[in-house]
């Protein structure tokens, strides 16, 4: 059994689900980096959306635990790291009451940016919690329907891109949206991995992710191209800001990303997938990171 430590503070940080944070970080360096490059830059906010971001991941991640729990997705069969409520190790009540916190920690701590970006960014507070809880809970959820790689790319690509932006310049540009796409296609692979590992378990509980739906060649199918895609729209991105070809940066993760690819097979066992998860989402932060560095030197070249 993967035992995350003896004390309760490693037990809930192991119930946050560190491997996966990146897809948190990694749209709020992009969206930040890009407010510097226009010239927009705001400490302040940037913190602000990236507490955000991360008490979201945390708050899904718990969600996460306690519903598969419920719903009987996360059994002693299931060949994934341990999850707390299903090990024992935290109660179904005091997970549940943990993801209500947090969410209501995120919420708060969002509503904060409404003097940045004005009263519009409320329906992204409230729709980033409802989706959070909707992706594993509630009458219709998410990721039992094949839906939780689409909320991934949305709220972790596009919104958390788009919104760290704007609430930094008070406006859109195109280059946020060419940088917002491959972010997001990113950080939805990190959920392309996890499911693939839990397919058999998630198939016989009813749990009908895209990989279930699909198989495991789609899946490979699905995270090949999602790399293929983070590269192939970079030159659109530094075309769209007049030219920054440090933008281009990522383009030496191409091996790495290809490495990767290749070690998503049926072949592979549960430890390699799981280590498999780390580095796909240590992948997305250094590309979110190269990003960062291009727009920086390209502003100050």
């Amino acid at each position: 059994m993967n035992v995350p430590g003896t004390t309760r503070w490693g037990i809930w940080w192991s119930a946050a689900r560190p491997r996966t944070l990146p897809a948190a970080v990694a749209p709020v360096v992009v969206g930040t980096a890009l407010a510097g490059r226009m010239g927009g830059l705001d400490p302040a906010a940037a913190g602000i959306c990236l507490g955000f971001a991360v008490l979201i991941q945390i708050g899904t991640n718990f969600a996460n635990d306690y519903y598969d729990f419920i719903k009987g997705a996360d059994t002693a069969a299931r060949v994934g790291p341990t999850r707390a409520v299903a090990a024992g190790w935290v109660t179904p009540a005091a997970m549940k009451r943990a993801m209500l916190a947090v969410f209501a920690a995120a919420f708060l701590l969002g509503l904060s940016l409404i003097a940045w970006g004005g009263p519009w960014l409320l329906v992204i507070g409230v729709a980033s919690v409802v989706c959070g809880i909707a992706y594993t809970g509630g009458p219709w959820p998410l990721a039992y329907h094949g839906w939780g790689d689409v909320f991934v790319f949305v709220f972790f690509g596009l919104v958390a891109v788009a919104a760290t932006f704007f609430v930094q310049t008070g406006t859109l540009v195109p280059a946020v949206w060419l940088l917002a796409v491959p972010v997001g296609l990113l950080a939805a692979n990190i959920l392309v991995v996890n499911n693939y590992r839990d397919a058999d378990t998630d198939a016989a509980a009813g749990k009908r992710t895209l990989v279930v739906r699909f198989g495991r060649g789609f899946a490979r199918a699905q995270f090949g191209v999602s790399l293929l895609l983070a590269f192939a729209l970079l030159p659109f991105a530094v075309l769209s800001l007049g030219g920054d070809w440090w933008v281009l940066l990522p383009w030496a993760l191409a091996p790495w990303g290809w490495g990767l690819w290749r070690r998503l097979n049926p072949a592979a066992p549960p430890g390699e997938l799981i280590a498999l998860l780390g580095a796909t989402g240590r992948f997305l932060a250094l590309y979110a990171l190269l990003i960062a560095a291009g727009l920086w030197l390209a502003a100050h070249r």
